[in-house]
């Protein structure tokens, strides 16, 4: 008796559940709502209304709302995503995966309609007897439930998220009631793929071609019986039959599925002996761990810049007011993104790149290039001789990009905006500098009392070499054609560095943090500051535009799933230069790829019109070529992507192997940056039409020029009163060698006629005449050699040690 009394509440239990269970079974199986009556009394038509007044009605998976990254032609370059998964349709799914998966979860999953009569029933009785709740739930109720968790989730609900797994009479009829609703509504193959797709795999390896991927480095197409049986049998319990972590668990499981697959006639005998004799752990050998979105993407750096453009550019504010709520909309969303990267301008330049710049190369060498269509700042490409999986520094962008916070020191390039701010302040374009002499042995000194009152006046006075003895009355055409330094030191000078740094800023020049370059005379002449690949391209673009800057862009437009355009504010674009300044230095920058002795002769072979500037750094450490045509604009850095060695001395470009370029003794500007340039801007240029550039106006042939009044061989202070008198600026530079009086006017610079306004320098006389020196107003160069650049010395703004100063080069 004391058995039986034990045992009531159990019996009673049971009884209670079979009479719920009854009227249950009628509603579900009609899937209709009806009265209650019987046995159940009052409790049971409760329970029935209750079940009644359930939502019916289901919203299927949202996986097909992922988002698509596409270049210009449509072409996927990445699917932003929360959780590794990738999504197939059931044709791409192995016959042996899908009847693995229905073999060892609801093998009767063809035949019911929802809801598995007999393991329901099975599972209630057990949970009434027990006062658990177990699941006998079919492929489609699991689908429902993974599905409504997936949506709690995504709407950042996770209480939601919880209540969708919490094992309740309640939630389980719930699920029951919405997979009657799918099965109404959708074909047993939607289901079947919906569920592949969506399911857990362990190992984050989330969908079945994600999991294929993962553990066998395979398609989910190519999965054979053995393999399909392995992951089949992750579900249950993705941790504990992970076959990385779990490999002994996890081959128990396959063998389980495999021993079910025969009893249901999924699989023979033999097949199924086969397959159990290869151990889990030589089914991994070729297993490809999960990747993030860009790591798996056909352009992963620019994919990289893409997702953080996306987040982070005012112009995407239409995704979201945060980034935070951006990346969700993108991971979420389904928008189609089609971007403007140009899929074979990209290979193109990749491939012109890596001909120099071998990806993988032991010798600290790096290349990169982004070209820019002026005048809408789109980016068709963005290309970088470095391996993604080592690093993913972007070296094309600024740091809130993925770049880094300086960028590279830009040599001789920076010449360009000294050319900008000369003619716009009236020096026409058939202008002089009166250059100082130098050479690589015997630099000069641009003194501290000459740089004052133009330019932040630095510490010492600033030596400046030439690549061979020159200097002289020098035309504006042959200075930028050679790039004589000492020219541009004194252009500068003339000029005043903050009237050539305003013309920087509004040609959107800054360095990787987004901040102005250092107003220094040696960063503004002869580019010691630092700049992105991408922010000199679209600078140098802004003459191409005839003075128009655009911000960079890589968005061509941004569609919903349903394929709604979402208006995106257009790209930010100024008239920052005149046009025909802009046209003006062009024809100065047509030089150096054209003249004779230009630094890039050679670079540009082809009958359309080009213009750009080369760029070398002290120690060639870093080289550049910037250019245009009407068209595209282009920039190509190669260089060392760490710039100084251990003890802090500046590693250098000469005597190191660029691919099929052979390994030059001197790397300079238009050694390996220019031809490499050349040639990718052929292939940008290639189908379009020859443009010519637009000629220089009048105004900016002749200029705004004024006569300087004669005060050779007055007193500074006489000699300063004239001039003011006659509206320039006076500057007291050096002492030179001269047969006047000691302290006297021995030359101007300007010398004869300059810019109303424009700052003249006065150089004294030492008071006599060294017979080793050409005369003052003679000086000119003395020898022949290869015109080349070297530059300004290098502010390193990434020291390992303290730097050796090094002399300053022009």
């Amino acid at each position: 008796m004391e058995g039986r009394a034990h045992n009531l509440p159990h019996v009673l239990r049971l009884l209670t559940g079979l009479v719920v269970l009854s009227a249950l079974m009628g509603l579900l199986l009609a899937g209709l709502a009806i009265p209650a009556i019987g046995a159940g009394g009052s409790a049971t038509k409760s329970g029935v209304e209750a079940f009644n007044d359930l939502p019916s009605e289901f919203t299927v998976s949202p996986l097909a709302q992922q988002s698509r990254i596409v270049d210009a032609d449509n072409k996927l370059i990445a699917n932003p995503y929360d959780e590794n998964r990738i999504i197939v349709t059931l044709k791409n799914i192995s016959p042996w995966m899908q009847k693995a998966q229905i073999a060892i979860e609801d093998s009767r999953f063809y035949e019911h309609g929802g809801l598995d009569v007999r393991g329901f029933t099975r599972a209630m009785v057990s949970n009434f007897s027990s006062g658990d709740v177990q699941g006998a739930s079919t492929i489609t109720q699991q689908y429902v439930k993974i599905t409504v968790q997936e949506n709690a989730l995504r709407r950042d609900d996770k209480e939601a998220a919880e209540a969708a797994v919490e094992k309740t009479y309640t939630r389980k009829l719930q699920e029951l009631k919405y997979a009657l609703d799918v099965e109404r509504n959708y074909t047993k193959d939607q289901i079947l793929t919906g569920y592949l797709n969506l399911v857990y795999y362990g190992d984050q390896a989330y969908g079945v071609e994600a999991a294929a991927q993962n553990y066998f480095g395979i398609s989910a197409s190519k999965l054979n019986l053995g393999q399909a049986a392995l992951l089949a049998g992750i579900v249950q319990q993705p941790t504990k039959f992970n076959p990385v972590i779990n490999p002994k668990d996890s081959q128990a499981r396959r063998n389980a599925v495999l021993d079910r697959m025969q009893v249901v006639g999924s699989a023979t005998a033999k097949d199924v002996a086969a397959a159990k004799k290869v151990p889990v752990s030589a089914m991994l050998g070729n297993r490809t761990p999960p990747k993030g979105v860009c790591q798996r993407s056909s352009e992963p750096f620019f994919c990289a810049y893409m997702m953080a453009y996306l987040e982070r550019s005012p112009q995407m504010a239409v995704l979201g007011k945060t980034p935070a709520e951006r990346l969700k909309n993108i991971n979420q969303g389904g928008l189609v993104i089609k971007t403007t990267l140009n899929p074979t301008l990209q290979r193109a330049t990749l491939r012109e790149l890596t001909k120099a710049v071998p990806i993988g190369n032991r010798s600290n060498l790096g290349a990169a290039s982004t070209v820019l269509e002026p005048g809408t700042g789109k980016i068709l490409a963005m290309a970088q001789a470095t391996d993604f999986a080592k690093s993913q520094l972007n070296l094309n962008v600024d740091k809130q990009y993925g770049g880094s916070q300086f960028g590279f020191q830009f040599g001789s390039t920076a010449k360009m905006y000294a050319l900008v701010t000369a003619l716009e302040s009236g020096m026409p374009l058939d202008g002089t500098v009166d250059a100082p002499v130098a050479s690589p042995d015997d630099p000069h000194a641009f003194t501290r009392s000459e740089i004052r009152g133009h330019c932040n006046v630095p510490e010492k006075d600033w030596s400046v070499e030439n690549d061979y003895r020159s200097g002289g009355v020098i035309p504006l055409a042959r200075a930028t054609a050679e790039s004589i330094n000492t020219a541009f030191g004194q252009l500068v000078i003339d000029l005043g560095c903050k009237k050539v740094h305003d013309v920087m800023d509004r040609m959107g020049v800054h360095t990787g943090a987004g901040k102005p370059i250092d107003p220094s005379i040696a960063s503004i002449t002869l580019g010691a500051g630092t700049m992105t690949p991408m922010t000199i391209a679209n600078s140098y673009a802004t003459l191409a535009a005839r003075g128009k800057f655009c911000e960079p862009t890589p968005i061509d437009s941004i569609k919903t799933s349903t394929g709604k355009v979402i208006k995106v504010p257009p790209t930010p674009c100024k008239q920052v230069i005149q046009p025909d300044v802009a046209d003006g230095v062009t024809q100065l920058l047509e030089g150096p790829l054209r003249d004779s002795r230009g630094t890039a002769r050679g670079s540009w072979t082809s009958s359309r019109p080009a213009a750009g500037k080369t760029g070398t750094t002290n120690a060639h450490n870093q080289s550049w070529f910037v250019g245009y045509t009407p068209q595209r604009a282009a920039a190509v850095w190669v260089g060392n992507l760490n710039i100084q060695k251990a003890n802090g001395d500046l590693t250098t470009l000469n005597g190191k192997c660029f691919g099929s370029y052979g390994c030059p003794g001197s790397v300079f500007g238009g050694t390996i940056a220019g031809p490499v340039w050349g040639k990718i801007m052929a292939a940008a240029t290639n189908g379009l039409p020859v443009v010519q550039f637009t000629a220089p106006s009048q105004r900016v042939l002749n200029g705004n020029y004024v006569a300087i009044p004669d005060v050779i061989g007055n007193s500074v202070g006489t000699a300063t009163s004239q001039l003011e008198a006659a509206g320039f600026r006076v500057s007291v530079g050096s002492r030179v060698d001269s047969s006047l009086e000691e302290g006297r006017v021995a030359r101007t610079s300007p010398s004869a006629k300059a810019v109303a306004g424009a700052t003249i320098t006065l150089f004294t006389s030492r008071g006599y005449e060294s017979t080793t020196t050409q005369p003052t107003q003679n000086r000119t160069r003395t020898s022949q050699p290869r015109p080349t650049e070297i530059v300004t010395p290098p502010t390193d703004p990434r020291p390992r040690k303290t730097p050796k100063p090094p002399k300053t080069r022009g």
